[in-house]
């Protein structure tokens, strides 16, 4: 649970440890409106993918469904600095799938958290599997981190590619080729 007056306090110190006069007038209401931000940005937390892919839908088919270009915000929790990019999610069903809208909600659980961009990829497949049970699931995600963007060696533009897959994925290299074929890539 989000705690809003350490994180106030905390802003103010880092205000000050930075050579700020946290009493200015742009800086007055700082440490407030940074513990509100962070409630939402960091809300994840609290929230369970489980929630979100719970509610399927029987189907007969079992044709591999994708999802892709699902844009997210996170914080890698090396630097506390954004990462953002896209990710695309593939799974084949097991006699049920899922509103599609849940899978970009299932990314923003996981991405609302302190993360590292491979956990991030590995957290949505694992949880697709868990709470979905297909035959298999495919998430890439291609992001640009401002740890290496805006600091570090400032290479703006580069994208960090993962990809995690899981069971059939994993079996048949060919569903993979059809993954990034219908990705365009």
């Amino acid at each position: 649970m989000i705690d809003h007056e350490k994180i106030e306090q905390a802003v103010r110190l880092l205000l000050e440890g930075i050579g700020e006069d946290v009493s200015r007038e742009g800086l007055k209401d700082t440490p407030e409106r940074i513990a509100r931000m962070y409630e939402e940005i960091y809300g994840g937390m609290e929230e369970d993918a489980g929630t979100h892919l719970a509610k399927t839908f029987s189907v007969d088919s079992s044709e591999m469904v994708i999802e892709r270009d699902i844009t997210f915000y996170s914080t890698c929790e090396h630097h506390l600095l954004p990462f953002y990019g896209k990710a695309h999610i593939a799974y084949i069903p097991d006699g049920k799938v899922v509103g599609l809208s849940k899978l970009a909600r299932t990314v923003e659980v996981f991405a609302r958290r302190l993360q590292l961009q491979e956990q991030l990829t590995g957290q949505i497949a694992d949880a697709l599997m868990e709470h979905m049970q297909p035959k298999g699931a495919l998430v890439m995600i291609e992001a640009e981190h401002m740890c290496m963007t805006m600091r570090g060696i400032k290479k703006p533009g580069s994208q960090t590619v993962t990809l995690a897959r899981r069971g059939v994925f994993e079996e048949d290299p060919a569903l993979e080729e059809r993954f990034f074929r219908m990705l365009g890539r």
